[in-house]
């Protein structure tokens, strides 16, 4: 069996502002010792390729451009606006607070949204 993912750790210098993010933005709630719980899709699924070293963490919403803007308004930065991928998904890219590269990928209620 493959090795699984078992565990997401996002940081930065203001975890209270993090916390905050997302629990705006995603209702991510984390304790007061940081810790969070998120629903996953299963398998997840993930890609190697060829780029300038980086990793993002790809979140599921119904909207990219109004989360996007829930985004800027929480204190993060979009990086990418909406933008489609034909025959593939619909995607957009943001940074929260503390700067982290993060994705997001809009969803046709269980499954991303193909255009």
């Amino acid at each position: 069996m493959p090795a699984p993912i078992v565990f997401v750790d996002i940081a930065g210098p203001d975890d209270g502002a993090l916390k905050q993010f997302y629990s705006t933005v995603f209702e991510w709630d984390a304790g007061d010792d940081g810790k969070f719980e998120a629903p996953a899709e299963t398998p997840i699924h993930g890609a190697i390729r060829r780029d300038p070293a980086e990793k993002r963490l790809y979140i599921g919403v119904v909207d990219v451009a109004a989360t996007l803007t829930a985004i800027e308004a929480a204190g993060g930065s979009v990086d990418v606006p909406r933008f489609e991928v034909p025959g593939v998904v619909v995607l957009g890219l943001f940074r929260d607070p503390a700067g982290n590269p993060m994705g997001l990928v809009e969803m046709d209620g269980n499954k991303p949204r193909v255009p």
